[in-house]
């Protein structure tokens, strides 16, 4: 998006969050746009709407383009149509609502294995055992020593799903920590290409 004024052609520099941007990177380079991080893409537009120049460009929500009265250039930037942002909610106020029973889900937690040979096997093996699918296993080496490694997951389904349920205890027996972060909604897109 960008002032009214002008047009693509004129765009030499597009700024957003850098999220936004990596998961704009081809399309960018396809148009000849150098990309700016800017910390957030909302604030990126409203930026853009204060200084009015016409080889500026900022990547963000149609939303804040009718907010801050900037021309949509060019929609769906996006290099892949199943990029997904998740935004995580924190209240200090017991008002959250679990996602209704008929609503596919996917939890996530956090785990640290012991530090002895094939305990990462051993831990996921029960995933696997209990017909559970694992949508993202991240690993983090903690304050820099490689004997203490933690791993991000995500799986499809709720933890007292029977399948994911015993899929956790025998990652519990296996882990010395295990805490889950949440469950929520799963992406509609997720949940339409596994249909497919």
């Amino acid at each position: 998006m960008a002032v009214p004024e002008t047009s693509l052609e004129n765009i030499k520099v597009a700024a957003s969050h850098a999220m936004a941007l990596l998961q704009c990177r081809n399309s960018l380079r396809e148009l000849g746009i150098t990309a700016e991080v800017f910390h957030d893409t909302a604030g990126a537009a409203r930026a853009l709407s204060q200084t009015r120049e016409l080889d500026r460009a900022a990547i963000a929500p149609e939303v804040a383009a009718e907010l801050y009265g900037l021309k949509i250039l060019k929609k769906n930037m996006e290099d892949a149509r199943h990029n997904t942002t998740r935004f995580l909610v924190l209240t200090t106020e017991g008002r959250v609502v679990a996602p209704a029973p008929d609503v596919p889900c996917v939890t996530s937690f956090v785990f640290r294995v012991k530090n002895v040979a094939a305990s990462l096997y051993k831990a996921l093996g029960g995933f696997a055992t209990n017909g559970v699918n694992m949508t993202k296993l991240e690993s983090y080496i903690e304050n820099g020593v490689f004997a203490s490694t933690f791993f991000y997951c995500d799986v499809e389904g709720r933890p007292n799903d029977p399948g994911l349920k015993q899929a956790l205890i025998e990652l519990e027996f296996f882990a010395t920590k295990l805490e889950i972060l949440g469950t929520y909604p799963m992406d509609p897109f997720r949940l339409s290409e596994g249909q497919r």
